[in-house]
């Protein structure tokens, strides 16, 4: 009989130490210590405890724990003496089944690790959704981190055993994250469109693009969606209709978030936010339950801003912020933003049409992969986004004199590289003065540099980023007055163009409490963070009051990037937290009014 979460609350320490038997190998005392702050209000709870006392205990213990577990189709495995878990783990990632080239890869690779680092490579082997990654997929992991540092792959071996308890942990409890299995499946039929074969990019308007348009508006439709249109910029708008909508005064709430990518892409990106809220769709329609409120789900069709320079296009035309002008921009190929709307059937006409009047929705909520360390870090499944953070980003120069490396002596050169080297150095140690506030140096480059002359020009990029506009402002006027004292110093011209400006988009409180609420009713503990990211919810802001709720991602949090990943355990917390928001929502005055 599957476990109970009141059952194990019920028992002694030792028979509840038992029930918990095999979780971390060969390492009770992690349940153990878990143990002792029953009762655990939910299965989350219970796995957020364990990964505690962890992060709580010594170096050492940590280490011990590593070196616990068994090498990847190693010695244990070849002699049978594995545990009953790893086996079973192995097994269903096809490690006993390896050919013999494999087999041999593996043993090298064993041997690599542990010179290197002193414990076995620790990877959970059932990967994301739990059904078993491949034999590949394990190699080509292997080899990355074999390349990391011992810090960092310290942490990543600790997170993946994590993994694998949680896991372990779930089929005690006869868990399925069938809902979350199902949000990971979407992705992946989504990614199967790209605008190139061996990675995963989707642009304005490409055929891929089209492809993903027509996928979720049927996947929609799938779940139960009243309606689901493709609207004038490409926008994928979703309805399900309030309880007796006939009723005056219903509003909508507004959800969503992208599916364009970034070149060379990760999967979730943008896309979990168009997920997620539709899983709550499909169950509330397989219930046959209506809302006071309509729910409308907006996949927006354009913010990276990769093939055209209209950035945010997709949400800004619901914001009324859709500048005519842009229509006349150009791909790297030479073909209009009007024409590849055109071409997509797209009706530029009919774009005035798609701004909302805030006076009908109740707000925007968006759930978005973090993109980021900190939840990863604090080994938290999710958390409560507190404002979008104010940016600004400048493209610059600065102009010495060109000169002979050999020659030119060291107090007589005009080198533009050093100044902006300078500049560099101080936005980094100036950033970290805030905490939370950051600064990037992204591009520098010394245009027709050669390696025996004293770089003349050195044109670069600036990125500063805080959680509000003051601290922002603060930022950059320190950065820009120092730019100005290195090149007055170094008697350097310098020219500076200010490229982008927004303000920081703050949660509305009352929809922040929504997610914080409903994180809670998980068990889990809330984490409120700034986003250093754009997103949706940032043109939104404009016209509605808005709030996000971030989900972790894998593999230390990279994003833009093949790696980005989360698990379909993630996932269905961040749907069970939606689907709690909504039933918050339900019985709220202001759905009523």
């Amino acid at each position: 009989m599957p476990l109970t979460l009141e059952q194990l609350n019920a028992a002694t320490p030792t028979d509840a130490l038992q029930l918990l038997d095999g979780l971390y190998e060969h390492s009770p005392w992690i349940a153990e210590a878990a143990l002792a702050q029953r009762p655990f209000v939910s299965i989350h709870h219970l796995k957020y405890r364990m990964t505690q006392v962890l992060a709580q205990a010594p170096r050492a213990a940590q280490i011990e724990l590593i070196r616990a577990h068994p090498e990847l189709a190693g010695k244990a495995m070849v002699s049978q003496s594995l545990t009953v878990e790893s086996t079973n783990e192995q097994s269903k990632a096809g490690l006993t089944h390896c050919s013999p080239e494999e087999f041999a890869r593996l043993q090298q690779l064993n041997a690599e690790y542990n010179a290197k680092f002193g414990w076995p490579f620790i990877l959970a082997v059932r990967g994301p959704r739990g059904s078993g990654l491949s034999r590949a997929e394990i190699i080509a992991t292997f080899e990355r981190r074999l390349h990391s540092q011992s810090d960092f792959e310290l942490a990543e071996c600790l997170r993946n055993i994590h993994r694998i308890a949680e896991i372990r942990l779930n089929d005690k409890f006869d868990l399925t994250p069938s809902r979350g299995n199902n949000v990971w499946d979407w992705h992946e039929s989504l990614s199967q469109h790209s605008d190139h074969t061996d990675h995963l990019t989707v642009t304005y308007l490409t055929d891929a693009h089209r492809a993903c348009a027509q996928e979720i508006r049927q996947r929609m439709l799938d779940c139960g969606f009243d309606s689901a249109q493709i609207d004038a910029v490409g926008n994928v708008v979703g309805r399900y209709e309030a309880l007796g909508e006939a009723r005056a005064g219903v509003k909508t709430l507004l959800t969503g978030s992208h599916y364009d990518t970034v070149r060379n892409a990760g999967k979730y990106d943008g896309r979990l936010g168009i997920f997620v809220p539709m899983a709550c769709v499909h169950r509330l329609h397989r219930a046959g339950t209506r809302l006071p409120f309509a729910l409308e789900v907006v996949a927006f069709s354009e913010e990276e801003g990769q093939r055209f320079k209209a950035t945010f296009l997709g949400s800004g035309a619901l914001t009324g912020d859709f500048n005519p002008a842009w229509l006349d921009q150009l791909d790297a190929d030479g073909i209009s933003l009007r024409a590849a709307m055109q071409h997509a059937g797209l009706s530029v006409d009919d774009i005035p049409t798609l701004n909302r009047d805030a006076a009908h929705y109740l707000g925007f909520v968006e759930v978005h992969i973090e993109q980021g360390p900190v939840l990863n870090a604090l080994n938290l499944p999710l958390g409560v986004v507190s404002a979008i953070n104010a940016g600004v980003r400048y493209t610059g120069r600065v102009i010495g004199q060109a000169s002979h490396a050999g020659t030119t002596p060291m107090n007589q050169r005009s080198d533009a590289l050093c100044a902006v080297a300078e500049l560099a150095l101080f936005m980094e140690q100036r950033a970290l003065q805030d905490g939370d506030s950051v600064a990037t140096m992204g591009q520098i480059n010394v245009p027709q540099g050669s390696i025996n002359v004293v770089p003349g020009r050195c044109d670069f990029s600036l990125d500063l980023r805080a959680p509000n506009n003051a601290q922002r402002d603060r930022l950059t006027q320190d950065v820009l007055e120092k730019l100005q004292q290195i090149c007055t110093r170094r008697g350097l011209g310098c020219e500076l163009e200010l490229s982008m400006s927004v303000s920081a988009a703050p949660s509305a409180p009352a929809l922040q409490q929504l997610w914080e609420t409903a994180v809670a009713a998980l068990g889990l503990p809330v984490h409120r963070l700034p986003s250093g990211a754009g997103h949706d919810a940032m043109k939104l802001h404009a016209i509605m009051p808005q709030a996000m709720l971030f989900v972790r991602g894998q593999n230390a949090g990279i994003s833009h990037n093949p790696l980005e990943s989360t698990t379909s355990d993630d996932m269905q917390l961040a749907v069970e937290a939606f689907d709690h928001v909504l039933q918050q929502l339900a019985t709220s005055p202001a759905a009523h009014a």
